[in-house]
């Protein structure tokens, strides 16, 4: 099991960029697949992006692509989502994730097994 903090969140307006940090505490970091989903206001989690265990590769929803990146720094253990070019409907809660070891989980968050607290975005326009 790992523990997972979220911060970073906060309010922009449209065309602004925030960075969304997601510290790890627990097991060797490096061996967990890492995702970040959001929550829309009235709205189910939706899946954003996801990077690989140690430096796999990463998968981005359509929705972000261009505008989001996901990088992670093992040695902070921590994984960061830089969102650029921000807009309204990028408004929710967002919340990192992280599968079991060794093992990369696809877009479905039920393949999640360790879920930070949230942290709000809110992009106005």
């Amino acid at each position: 099991q790992v523990q997972l903090v979220e911060s970073g969140g906060g309010l922009v307006q449209a065309g602004g960029s925030l960075r969304l940090s997601c510290t790890a505490s627990g097991r060797t970091f490096n061996n967990y697949a890492v995702g970040w989903f959001r929550q829309p206001p009235g709205k189910e989690r939706e899946f954003v992006v996801r990077i690989g265990w140690n430096f796999g590769g990463t998968s981005y929803a359509d929705s972000v692509k261009g505008r989001f990146t996901i990088s992670r720094d093992n040695a902070r253990n921590t994984v960061y989502l830089q969102m650029n070019s921000l807009k309204p409907e990028d408004t929710a809660v967002y919340y990192c994730a992280a599968g079991r070891p060794y093992y990369t989980p696809g877009i479905d968050y039920r393949q999640y097994n360790n879920w930070g607290q949230g942290t709000q975005v809110t992009v106005s326009s």
